[in-house]
């Protein structure tokens, strides 16, 4: 009987060091990882990839247990926290910043009028006192520690305020997607500032802990990595094709820390992901046209129920199952010139139901690797999902041999 196994989901990371500095709903756990590394048993000289970085798992456990891991994503904030996550720390220097924070912040007065994101709708997320609370604590970072950038301990903390930012939130988790509550609530200023620093006092501390290895990622599309490495070992998990955008869940986060200005950068965004569908990213599906030609006729019949099972979106979500194999596609084809011989691939990818229709993920993955030459193609089961019947996680592997 397959079961719901929470310790492979990003529940098992909350508590996990540097796991657990931000949450993602899709994100896989560290158990999975650590199991793929050990069933392998690789060579420390070995290259660990993973083309769709999320919040670096995969980078994280490699380096930890000593491999160097080079991870892509299309998302720049993703790409600047998981190069965060994966920098070493000096724990002299990380006491010296904590015991300056607690002074500051201790002084830190509440202001209005400072500046705020704009994000659409933005009082379904925090009502105007917490608005301002938050306003007031990144103001005082940009002015004495400086904005987001690549290197320095300071960036620690703006990983701590985007924590805060969620936690102080109307966000709601009880559903694969982001919801919200009712009702926002206010949240007194002292309780804001103590937060804050709960949330600094815990990230930097877990900072300290050593990597042995090491963990670089790159900003770039999977379809097509710029990087010219190549690689023995794929550990990943793509995004699902159930139309369920990242952008949505990290918005809070990018606005905030300003690597998003406005919504049509989002949509613009989701649009470079696999499958890629949210906002102006659906109205370009249907100017989009197939680069593949041998997807399986199976996925294609699905693909035209889809298109006649609802009158109002029945065709953009055809179209955005097509696209999603259709990059899934492209994208494993590319791989092959980054691996070398003998190279296992390992991927942690869901199946979907659009308007009773079932995508079967498994059997068009595994038929796209067959088509392109992988060999060894195993799957098995991870786990059964927390949403509709008959949706679980597979493990699909295979071996490239040319």
């Amino acid at each position: 009987m397959n079961k719901k196994r929470t310790d492979y989901t990003f529940k098992y990371n909350v508590d996990n060091g540097r796991h657990g500095w931000l949450r993602l709903t899709p994100a896989y756990s560290i158990k999975l990882v650590e199991e793929i590394i050990t069933k392998h048993n690789p060579q420390k000289d070995c290259r660990i990839l993973d083309p769709f970085c999320g919040t670096a798992t995969t980078g994280i456990v490699s380096a930890t247990n000593g491999y160097k891991c080079s991870l892509y994503d299309i998302n720049p904030f993703l790409v600047w926290f998981g190069n965060i996550k994966a920098q070493e720390y000096s724990s002299t220097e990380l006491d010296k910043v904590i015991t300056t924070l607690n002074q500051d912040i201790k002084e830190l007065s509440y202001k209005e009028g400072l500046w705020i994101p704009n994000i659409k709708n933005i009082e379904r997320w925090w009502d105007n006192k917490t608005l301002n609370s938050l306003a007031s604590i990144r103001n005082y970072l940009s002015n004495i520690w400086g904005e987001p950038n690549k290197n320095g301990v300071h960036n620690l903390l703006w990983i701590a305020f985007a924590r805060l930012c969620i936690e102080v939130s109307a966000a709601d988790f009880n559903h694969i997607s982001l919801s919200f509550k009712n009702n926002t609530s206010t949240v007194e200023f002292d309780v804001v500032k103590n937060a804050f620093l709960k949330y600094c006092d815990s990230i930097l501390e877990s900072a300290k802990a050593p990597l042995i290895g090491n963990a670089i990622v790159y900003l770039g599309d999977s379809r097509l990595l710029p990087v010219e490495e190549k690689y023995d070992l794929v550990i990943t998990s793509p995004p699902y094709p159930n139309r369920i955008s990242y952008i949505r869940e990290l918005r809070p986060y990018m606005y905030w820390l300003r690597f998003l200005e406005e919504s049509k950068e989002a949509g613009e965004l989701d649009w470079k992901a696999i499958g890629g569908t949210w906002g102006s990213a659906t109205s370009k599906l249907l100017l989009w046209e197939p680069a593949s030609t041998t997807l399986a006729q199976e996925l294609l019949e699905v693909c035209e129920k889809i298109k006649n099972s609802d009158s109002k979106n029945g065709v953009s979500m055809s179209r955005y199952v097509h696209k999603f194999f259709d990059d899934l596609c492209m994208h494993l084809s590319s791989l092959r010139q980054r691996l070398n011989k003998g190279a296992s691939i390992n991927y942690i990818i869901g199946n979907s139901s659009f308007y009773g229709n079932m995508v079967d993920t498994e059997s068009y993955m595994i038929d796209i690797l067959q088509n392109l030459g992988y060999k060894d193609i195993k799957s098995s089961i991870i786990r059964k999902r927390n949403s509709k019947k008959c949706l679980y996680e597979y493990l699909i592997s295979a071996r490239w041999e040319d």
